[in-house]
């Protein structure tokens, strides 16, 4: 069993190398600091994010993905991609399998002695790491260059300034600024803190997060919340057997609190808040309309 596993390991590495001189490369500076050569014009992609998944489908380059992670589950066309295991745990074996020439990783979550052994392979990786709206549109661009989609990229970046600036526009004219707790974890309550990309979205929006502050995921118990006095509560939510649906309906009870007794608490789904693509827009203008529904009576 032993000197199979070798073998495998010796055949796939050799796919590897005898790939790897056909394509021209350059050298390009990723997110860490790191310089990376990659291939000038990439066919054969993992990526090993389901956020990176998203972007590469919104450049309309989906055709050099040769691999994803479990958990890509948007937009709906990944379905038929190979998959190479969860994004925190990605499976050395079934990447190099794919023979790919370009890896593109994320540093909040892809473990770095995964990338160092496939560099060591002579896989590149390219490695991101947005922490803000600004940081996902210069992931966008940045991963635009690599695929050969920089025009896709800017069409796409202006897109969503336009958006994030209609949504700007329109909450500045609100004449309060609602307190917002943004509830993640059902038990223990746990919401966003300060360096957050749901904090980010909260202020655009409009809104005062609660739970603003250094620790990024604090924990509350029901007290705590309910002496908060929110005007707002936004669950976020991926239908976990209604879960999330039951700690709506038990908060709605609590009529001392505004969000409750105004029937402002509301569920979203996680993705679009918690992936770090282009859909954070989408969350952006959702919240502002969960916010300040007022600014948006009269649509677009």
């Amino acid at each position: 069993m032993r000197c199979r596993q070798i073998l495998i390991w010796v055949v796939i590495l050799a796919a590897v190398l005898a790939a790897a001189p056909a394509l021209a490369r350059r050298s390009v500076q990723d997110q860490l600091g790191r310089m990376v050569s990659v291939p000038e014009y990439p066919q054969r992609v993992i990526a090993l994010a389901p956020s990176i998944t998203e972007i590469i489908f919104a450049l309309e380059r989906q055709s050099c993905l040769a691999g994803i992670t479990r958990y890509s589950d948007y937009p709906p066309e990944t379905a038929g991609i190979p998959r190479v295991g969860v994004y925190v745990q990605p499976d050395l074996e079934k990447i190099l399998a794919l023979n790919p020439d370009l890896c593109i990783a994320i540093k909040d979550g892809n473990p770095e002695q995964v990338a160092k052994r496939l560099e060591g392979l002579n896989v590149p990786v390219y490695a991101v790491d947005p922490r803000n709206l600004d940081g996902v549109i210069q992931t966008i661009g940045e991963i635009g260059d690599l695929l050969g989609a920089r025009k896709q990229a800017e069409a796409l970046v202006g897109r969503m300034r336009s958006r994030i600036d209609f949504v700007r526009a329109r909450v500045s004219e609100a004449a309060t600024r609602p307190r917002v707790f943004f509830q993640i974890g059902i038990s223990p309550i746990v919401s966003a803190g300060t360096d957050t990309f749901a904090n980010e979205i909260i202020e655009l929006a409009g809104g005062e997060n609660l739970a603003e502050g250094e620790t990024a995921y604090p924990r509350y118990s029901r007290e705590q919340l309910l002496s908060l006095f929110p005007d707002v509560i936004v669950i976020t939510s991926m239908d976990r057997g209604g879960v999330f649906e039951a700690a709506r309906a038990e908060w709605e009870k609590w009529t001392q609190i505004p969000a409750a007794r105004n029937h402002r608490i509301h569920l979203v789904d996680s993705n679009i808040f918690d992936r770090p693509t282009p859909r954070l827009v989408e969350a952006l203008e959702l919240m502002a309309r969960l916010i300040h529904p007022e600014q948006f009576e009269a649509g677009p």
